[in-house]
């Protein structure tokens, strides 16, 4: 993981726990979970997906909840950090490069890649999302290449 802009703004614990929010997000998919899913997100904070804009964690909570009971049901999510931006204390810009996993898949086909940016805030001592966005993956562009989880 690339991290660029001033080296004080971010500190070395900061930086492990950037890196633990993805890996959070693919634990509580695994478990298909939508309370521990809207839990990475502050209370106001909004979730992008292609067709979809849900802002709050009621929101966020009540549409993964529907999605791991219809169409991501039985799916995986995968997904690594690229870039660590700081933006301001407590907040950064994270990309991340990953995808949905079908039920039964290993690999990432170019079509479920997908590559994304967090806006990340410190909240006490944890980094919450005020905004997932993720869209699909220009396969030919560099990083592209994300083995599954």
């Amino acid at each position: 993981m690339t991290i660029t802009g001033p080296a004080t703004a971010v500190t070395d614990a900061d930086r492990a726990a950037i890196a633990a929010v993805p890996a959070r997000m693919v634990e509580t998919w695994a478990k298909h979970d939508p309370d521990g899913f809207a839990e990475l997100f502050t209370e106001d904070g909004t979730l992008i997906l292609p067709g979809v804009h849900r802002r709050g964690r009621d929101q966020i909570r009540a549409f993964m909840a529907a999605e791991f009971a219809g169409a991501y049901r039985g799916t995986r999510v995968t997904g690594q950090p690229v870039d660590v931006i700081p933006l301001a204390p407590g907040a950064v810009a994270l990309t991340t490069v990953g995808g949905v996993l079908a039920p039964g898949e290993s690999e990432l086909s170019a079509e479920a890649a997908i590559r994304a940016s967090w806006i990340l805030v410190k909240r006490a001592d944890a980094w919450l999302l005020a905004i997932y966005h993720n869209c699909p993956r220009d396969p030919a562009a560099p990083g592209g290449e994300v083995a599954a989880a």
